[in-house]
């Protein structure tokens, strides 16, 4: 909970140097991104809101609130699973480098990485090349965790013994 607290400090003050209104709607959303600590739909949100707080939010307002979000680099949406994360880096006050999500296909465990300037070079240089133009430069990788990679090894090692 303290770093809820935490992270609702920096929006704030974030809040304050955009000159956004914060509304009471627009903090249980983002308290929702920032407690779960997960990625969540426009529903899981709702759900999220509805078991936690006791309160009902129409999806319209959810979908507005995560629009004003986005355009303040405090949530990403993640393409590739339709979802919402609050930004690790904007949130806990970093700079907004470029990143990476990598998304474990197993568990939704997301982490946002940093990654060099010149690999996105080379990637523009590559989808240049074959006549296509960047809508987006947010990468979104599917992958397998730690965790979920150990725990397959030792159920195939099961199966195996």
């Amino acid at each position: 909970m303290a770093n809820v607290c935490e992270n609702f400090n920096h929006v704030e003050t974030h809040n304050q140097e955009l000159s956004m209104r914060l509304t009471n709607k627009r903090q249980l959303i983002l308290s929702s991104l920032i407690k779960s600590g997960k990625a969540l739909s426009a529903y899981e949100i709702i759900e999220f809101c509805n078991a936690e707080f006791n309160y009902t939010l129409h999806p319209m307002t959810v979908y507005r609130a995560l629009d004003f979000f986005r355009g303040r680099d405090l949530v990403h949406k993640l393409n590739s699973i339709n979802k919402y994360i609050a930004c690790a880096r904007n949130v806990k006050g970093h700079e907004h480098d470029i990143i990476q999500f990598l998304i474990c296909k197993k568990c939704d465990k997301i982490d946002e990485v940093n990654i060099q300037k010149s690999t996105l070079d080379d990637l523009h240089h590559n989808v240049l090349h074959a006549g296509f133009h960047f809508v987006s430069s947010q990468l979104e990788m599917t992958c397998i965790c730690k965790s979920c990679h150990e725990k397959s090894l030792l159920t195939h090692e099961k199966i195996i013994k």
